[in-house]
């Protein structure tokens, strides 16, 4: 039996990289997930035909997380598919946009990343919550840059994903009297799309001769942070955002 066994999870931005690892590891572990995503029909089709050939289950549902109407949507599809219970959330959906420093930032620009990054995780968070019972429990992505202010040009992603933070510790005191778990996780160099698009590969070969364990992470790695926070063996943990990069950083 595995430890995930009939619990229904829903993956934000679950079609790729971290949030494709995700989708596959807690159907791996015996949940019925509902792979989400917004753009890349393409991404969103190879992760649910991998979990399908793996013998997991799982639907696949294109929602924009930035809408409200999308997020209830979202739930009412996984609910079609699964059931009214929601055991599982997890909050990937997220970006960078562009690094932009503080003289290129401009209002709209500022409000595009806020949105993409914690709008998303509220939205969800609102529309899942009146579903989940207790033991359930809820994972939030921050970021690494969240908590030591990221690179350069990133001041709008690393405030984004430091109100992450703060609404994973808010909304931990808020449901835990309801038996709901809230935590996140803070990436820090993981070999994904996010840093081909937005690291120079020089920059990545410094952080990695730099960290304790010389490498970047790997989605896989995330992915089963996700899983144990997501079981009955992280029960009594709560409120708590979880370092993962190899002792680039830690608090």
């Amino acid at each position: 039996m595995t430890k995930l066994a009939n619990k229904v999870a829903i993956v934000t931005g679950g079609s790729r990289d971290i949030g494709r690892a995700v989708s596959e590891r807690l159907a791996a572990e015996g949940a019925k997930v509902v792979v989400n995503y917004c753009n890349n029909e393409a991404d969103g089709q190879a992760t649910l035909d991998a979990i399908q050939a793996a013998g997991g289950t799982a639907i696949l549902v294109k929602a924009d997380l930035t809408l409200p109407a999308d997020a209830a949507r979202l739930i009412a599809e996984a609910q079609s598919a699964f059931g009214p219970t929601i055991d599982i959330l997890v909050n990937v959906t997220g970006g960078m946009v562009a690094r932009k420093a503080l003289a290129e930032m401009d209002l709209d620009f500022l409000n595009q990343v806020l949105t993409l990054n914690i709008a998303s995780t509220f939205l969800a968070t609102q529309a899942a919550v009146p579903h989940m019972p207790a033991g359930s429990t809820i994972i939030n992505f921050a970021s690494q840059a969240g908590r030591d202010g990221g690179g350069p040009g990133a001041a709008a992603y690393a405030t984004s994903k430091g109100a992450v933070m703060t609404f994973t510790r808010s909304m931990a005191k808020e449901l835990g009297p309801k038996g709901i778990r809230v935590n996140s996780l803070c990436p820090g160099m993981i070999a994904t799309s996010f840093h081909d698009t937005f690291t120079k590969d020089a920059v990545r070969e410094a952080v990695a001769a730099g960290t304790p364990l010389r490498r970047q992470g790997k989605a896989d790695e995330v992915a089963a942070a996700v899983a144990y926070l997501a079981s009955d063996d992280a029960s009594f943990i709560t409120a708590t955002n979880i370092d993962i990069n190899g002792g680039t950083f830690f608090s």
